[in-house]
């Protein structure tokens, strides 16, 4: 194998490395609304209902209507936050710390103020039981 042949097969490789870094995974779509997604609905009681009005104040605005996402954030009706990936304890975290993107591209969440962890609870509480109802386990 000649030097040329090394430096052209280098080059190929480093530019289909880069082009790569910039496609999404299989499971990781790019920024990209949910809209037309249809979240099926569970009758909620107790912590969950309360979760859900927590949820439409402090969430909704990136992660969507029950969760379906948005142009800001992610929808959690997705098996990437299935309880065995993303435990509940993920959630805590993020509000108290914000998250650097990485699943999506949609950038860095912040940290979320003012929202106490009995109250992550039950927003939690109502994520769960939204993707539930839509058969994430």
């Amino acid at each position: 194998m000649n030097k040329r042949t090394v430096a052209v097969g280098a080059i190929v490789l480093i530019v289909g490395g880069v082009g790569a870094w910039f496609l999404p995974a299989q499971d990781e779509p790019a920024r990209s609304s949910q809209a037309g997604t249809t979240v099926r609905l569970p009758d909620l009681e107790g912590a969950a209902a309360d979760g859900a009005d927590l949820f439409a104040t402090n969430c909704a605005v990136c992660h969507g209507e029950n969760a379906a996402g948005t142009d800001q954030g992610p929808p959690f009706i997705h098996r990437i936050y299935e309880p065995n990936h993303h435990a509940d304890m993920a959630f805590q975290l993020a509000v108290q710390n914000g998250v650097r993107a990485h699943h999506w591209r949609f950038g860095n969440m912040p940290p979320v103020e003012g929202i106490s962890q009995d109250d992550v609870e039950k927003i939690v509480a109502y994520v769960r039981a939204l993707q539930r109802a839509n058969g994430i386990e």
